[in-house]
């Protein structure tokens, strides 16, 4: 790596010395540009250099003492690939992240689209009868509550795997399999509150870059969008028959999950401090916010990812909601 020698500067501004080790060449800046650039042209690429090639700069756009890391003593937070030079300036790039989360919250919802019912799918698909149709409706009113699919399992009017075929057609998605679920590694992926409150089981790593998550009724766009942006990975959806996801999801709940921080906020201030403080205290090498529904989650890493997925003990979790969000 470059070393970058600071000498004292005269009137006629003795630049520092980049030493290139790989080449064992040392050479001015004045040297590098040519003698006949004014003091003004040699500072900026001067300044350019330092920044690009050696350290980091604080990535607060309106910070205003431009400090580098070099000079600062500090080498983290590191919020979304940009390095901070103070508890002001972390704050100030919370406040510009959150807002653009809370910014997109009409342009993340799905559209929605005009679903054909289940019953009247499996009824065109062949796999019931008008008067089973008509049966389970008639037994799903009168309890008040069960899904219309369950009914028909239950009058052994259609088998799960009809069922599971037809909430895949409505979704437009493919049916998931279960095998090979490995909970260790997929406890990682999302906190546990948002697998228990959005009912999401992530299944398996497909690829390098493939990420699939099950779902037992409807897909949640909003929980898989959240996620893609959080781990770099696309992320697969589909629906997973309801007596595999019910054993798997238990399970998944029971697993070990990074540790988790929850924060409840009456404003969006209010918020933006109590992130930056939570940044500010852990001082993580990497970090990243997006919203996910109408909870904001903040992840740390604490040491650089070695693979798609980190470790358990390589990250942790914020989790915040705002009183006045909605």
């Amino acid at each position: 790596m470059p070393v970058l020698v600071r000498h004292s500067q005269q009137s006629s501004f003795r630049h520092p010395v980049i030493e290139e080790g790989a080449r064992g060449t040392e050479r001015t800046v004045s040297e590098i540009e040519g003698a006949s650039l004014s003091n003004e042209a040699i500072h900026a690429t001067w300044k350019t250099r330092i920044r690009n090639n050696f350290v980091s700069q604080c990535a607060n756009p309106t910070c205003r003492t431009s400090w580098l890391q070099l000079w600062r003593g500090r080498s983290a937070p590191v919020f979304e690939n940009g390095w901070t030079c103070s508890a002001a300036c972390t704050l100030s790039r919370m406040r510009a992240a959150l807002r653009r989360e809370l910014d997109s919250r009409g342009s993340n919802r799905e559209a929605h689209r005009h679903r054909i019912p289940l019953g009247l799918l499996m009824l065109e698909q062949g796999w019931i009868t008008p008067r089973q149709l008509r049966r389970a409706l008639e037994e799903q009113k009168a309890s008040g509550s069960g899904r219309l699919g369950e009914w028909l399992v239950r009058d052994r009017a259609a088998s799960e795997a009809h069922v599971t075929r037809a909430l895949a057609l409505q979704w437009s998605c493919p049916v998931l399999e279960s095998d090979g679920h490995d909970l260790s590694s997929m406890a990682v992926a999302l906190p546990r509150l948002f697998v228990d409150a959005f009912g999401v089981l992530p299944l398996r790593r497909a690829s390098e870059r493939v990420l699939y998550f099950g779902f037992e009724q409807s897909l949640d766009r909003v929980v898989a969008r959240a996620a893609e942006r959080m781990l770099g990975l696309r992320v697969e959806c589909g629906i997973v028959p309801s007596s595999d996801f019910r054993i798997k999801h238990r399970r998944m709940l029971g697993a070990a999950f990074p540790p988790v921080e929850l924060i409840e906020a009456a404003t969006e201030s209010a918020a933006a401090c109590a992130l930056a403080r939570a940044l500010e205290k852990t001082r993580p090498l990497a970090s990243r916010l997006v919203r996910v529904h109408d909870c904001l989650w903040l992840r740390f890493w604490m040491r650089h990812k070695q693979g798609t997925l980190p470790e358990r003990e390589d990250v942790r979790d914020v989790i915040c909601s705002i009183g006045d969000a909605s």
